[in-house]
């Protein structure tokens, strides 16, 4: 049921809001040279999949967790993109092709060993990464890997149909900042 609403959500989405995506793209040449930026993340069992994101950060920044980059590398639409939630738009593209859901635990980094452990640990990796959930809701980013890792389980253990709406809502209307930056 879920992954059917996934699809629904995230086509429907790609068909209404295909303007906006062209107009940031444009924005983006002009911003970094390079709009689109795809990362290497874990997914589902641990297999690596392509995250795909509007660029935020100026092209010469390390590839590390949010919370470890230097606030001084995003760029001024980078900051509003990630305000807005924008930058997260071309995720849908991940949730179509099946490597994401709308709604589970955030995708971290292949270099990030203790929260890889602690989500081991818990049996987080037999489920979908997603776009938002209830860490995000929760303003809990991957900077705290065991608390991070607990909310991912309990989110895991206790979704239904009613959760995934809530989190979806609370996530459009801009509850959650999502991960912070040094």
């Amino acid at each position: 049921m879920i992954r059917l609403l996934d699809f629904i959500f995230s086509f429907v989405s790609l068909l209404f809001l295909w303007p906006l995506l062209l107009v940031v793209m444009l924005m983006g040449f002009f911003d970094t040279g390079s709009p689109i930026f795809i990362q290497e993340r874990i997914g589902r069992y641990k297999k690596p999949f392509k995250l795909i994101k509007f660029r935020t950060m100026s092209v010469e920044t390390e590839s590390v967790a949010s919370h470890l980059a230097n606030s001084t590398s995003i760029t001024k639409l980078g900051g509003f993109l990630r305000k807005t939630k924008i930058d997260e738009l071309p995720q849908l593209i991940n949730v179509i092709k099946g490597d994401m859901s709308l709604v589970g635990p955030r995708p971290n980094l292949f270099n990030q060993t203790e929260l890889i452990k602690e989500r081991d640990a818990l049996g987080i990796y037999d489920a979908l990464p997603g776009i938002t959930g209830l860490a995000q809701v929760h303003n809990i980013d991957m900077s705290t890997p065991e608390l991070l890792a607990k909310l991912d389980k309990e989110m895991i253990d206790t979704m239904n149909v009613k959760d995934y709406f809530r989190y979806l809502v609370t996530t459009a209307t801009g509850s959650g900042r999502g991960d912070a930056v040094k």
